[in-house]
């Protein structure tokens, strides 16, 4: 089975894709002065933007991993997901609370995706 990386850099590589698996490195947001809302908007951006350059749709989205810096921003960030998630095709998903790389990010995702058998091939 063939291995493969979306934008490899010196730490990581954007996504790693097995067979019709693509592994995606954690989403950050981009301003990390912004409330939890706006990061999340930004994480899921950063996911769509991904996905879609595998090849995939939200649809394809097998399972996401949350982080939040602090618990307290479950609601805000759910009001956001809810928003954005494919009612029709949730993934599944786990949140839970951690310290996380740098001061003032909030929000933080991991996410596993189902490739096209195209993509795979």
């Amino acid at each position: 089975m063939t291995l493969s990386r979306l934008n490899p850099g010196p730490r990581m590589s954007q996504a790693v894709t097995i067979g019709n698996i693509a592994f995606l490195a954690g989403q950050v947001p981009d301003d990390l002065t912004a409330d939890i809302t706006t990061q999340t908007r930004q994480v899921l951006a950063k996911l769509d933007k991904v996905v879609a350059d595998l090849g995939a749709q939200k649809a394809d989205i097998a399972s996401v991993q949350v982080w939040l810096a602090n618990m307290d921003d479950f609601q805000g960030m759910n009001a956001v997901w809810d928003e954005w998630v494919c009612a029709k095709a949730p993934p599944a998903r786990a949140t839970g609370g951690t310290s996380l790389a740098r001061p003032g990010m909030r929000v933080e995702m991991i996410a596993v995706v189902a490739l096209p058998e195209v993509m795979a091939a």
